[in-house]
């Protein structure tokens, strides 16, 4: 079909779910049937009756998300949201609503509102960081090691990023719990979600009104510092994104590498004398099973063509960084070959690219380095093919990963206490 010919979003019919993409067990087949009927953009459903295009390809990703003058991350300019399309309690909401900071900004706007997030990674104490890191595993492994069996997704891979970003910001260890079961609200569709949700504002407020009667060493003091951010609204807006951004697709992260560290074979023998080791796992990880599959969203800010599909003013444009990363004109074949090769979307690009990489792989790295050193003998509970995925259009975490191990002795709290110094 030609270009010209190709019909707009609102007039296609019986399209594939964007959820169908992180649902399959072989997600790449999905997303490889999407590229033989459409090419390299292609239109799905993100609910029903709201479409949008997926892009597919690694060069056409890289022209959207480098182009701020043709595509917006401001919600506002999405036509279905603008015009009341899209249901005010939609699922999409938490990704793809408008709110006060940096992830939902465009040009100056954006940079004004990124650079405080950007000065405070790059200002960490790794050292200090990592102290820490180390100190919150061991001090989760402590409260399950000697039972002998876990879930090492709700016990371990969901709480590490939550009790480590919080940390940052200040916010101590039972708030911190607090603060990711109102996040998880928060980032939830329920009815039921507004208490929970508020209890984040609440949490949030209060390390805010405690840092400006006593500053600290934290990042919510260097928050309230920072010219940029004009008003409690856009400081608050701040931490939560930091904050959420790093929790969601930090535990993914380690769910994803724990599960192939333990079920791959060419990973499972790690401590056994495997071939490959945890940094191989953690690249295979953003090349296969990135943190966001599907990332929302830019919007069109004009009628033009993308991968030959015509996008019109106002279209939702969802960013598959899964599906780059397995696009066939820049991904071999060859697994030895892509050992070490880092030249993924795993990040997206461009000036809305994550800014935490070099932390989150830290977390990443520790958390799994832990678990699999002080689990002794560690083993899936479950044959891998029976692990389950949280429902989601955007990311592909396991539901829960069941082990068993040797069970542990006690392990000495002095150690810990000192840990978290």
């Amino acid at each position: 079909m030609q270009t010209a010919d190709r019909p707009g979003l609102s007039d296609l019919t019986n399209l594939v779910s964007i959820s169908a993409t992180t649902a399959a067990r072989n997600p790449q087949a999905v997303y490889g049937a999407l590229r033989e009927r459409w090419g390299f953009v292609a239109p799905v459903e993100l609910e029903p009756g709201i479409h949008a295009w997926l892009v597919l390809g690694h060069q056409e990703i890289c022209q959207v998300v480098r182009n701020e003058q043709l595509f917006s991350r401001d919600p506002n300019n999405w036509r279905l949201y603008a015009e009341g399309v899209v249901a005010p309690d939609s699922g999409l909401g938490p990704m793809m609503f408008p709110r006060d900071n940096a992830y939902f900004s465009d040009g100056d706007r954006h940079r004004r509102l990124r650079a405080p997030i950007d000065e405070s990674l790059a200002g960490l104490d790794e050292h200090r960081m990592a102290r820490f890191i180390r100190a919150t595993c061991t001090d989760l492994i402590r409260r399950f090691g000697d039972q002998g069996t876990a879930d090492l997704v709700s016990d371990y891979a969901a709480v590490v990023p939550m009790l480590t970003v919080a940390g940052l910001f200040g916010i101590d260890r039972d708030q911190g719990e607090q603060l990711r079961q109102g996040l998880i609200a928060l980032f939830s569709s329920a009815a039921e979600s507004q208490e929970p949700a508020q209890m984040v504002e609440r949490i949030l407020t209060n390390a805010m009104a405690s840092r400006r009667a006593a500053p600290g060493d934290d990042l919510t003091t260097a928050f309230l510092r920072h010219a940029n951010l004009r008003d409690d609204a856009e400081i608050q807006q701040s931490i939560v994104l930091m904050i959420s951004a790093g929790y969601e697709t930090t535990t993914s992260w380690i769910a994803q590498t724990l599960r192939l560290m333990l079920a791959d074979a060419r990973f499972a023998g790690r401590l056994r004398g495997g071939r490959l080791g945890l940094d191989d796992a953690l690249d295979e990880v953003l090349w296969l099973d990135p943190p966001m599959s599907n990332m929302p969203a830019r919007y069109a800010l004009v009628d033009c063509t993308i991968g030959g599909m015509p996008v019109k003013r106002g279209d939702a444009l969802i960013l598959g960084l899964s599906a780059a990363n397995n696009d066939p004109r820049v991904h071999t074949d060859d697994s030895w070959l892509e050992v070490g090769n880092r030249s993924h979307l795993a990040w997206s690009a461009g000036p809305h690219a994550c800014p935490a990489q070099r932390a989150g792989r830290m977390i990443t790295r520790i958390a799994v380095d832990t678990a699999l050193h002080q689990l002794h003998d560690v083993e899936l509970a479950i044959p891998a093919e029976e692990i389950v995925l949280l429902p989601s259009p955007w990311t592909r975490c396991p539901a829960s990963l069941p082990v068993r191990f040797t069970p542990s002795g006690p392990v000495d709290q002095q150690t810990v206490r000192r840990a978290f110094r």
